[in-house]
């Protein structure tokens, strides 16, 4: 099983603002607000939350999901 990764690059799709955050390990997070331009980002349809939607990474539980299935 690989490592699990805990901090993901966030983009924004407005402004193009990018930061590094770190994920909480067994929550998914649904609303993030951009630090330069204030807008409020959500998942797309289908995805569990902004950094499997806008992250370099995918959140910790979609990570364990992918390993578990390979």
């Amino acid at each position: 099983m690989k490592n699990i990764n805990i901090r993901s690059k966030i983009t924004c799709p407005y402004c193009g603002f990018e930061k590094e955050e770190e994920m909480p390990l067994y929550a998914c997070v649904h609303f993030y607000e951009c630090d330069f331009c204030k807008k409020i980002l959500k998942p797309k349809d289908g995805e569990c939350c902004v950094f499997c939607t806008y992250g370099n990474v995918k959140c910790p539980s979609k990570q364990l999901e992918e390993n578990n299935y390979k």
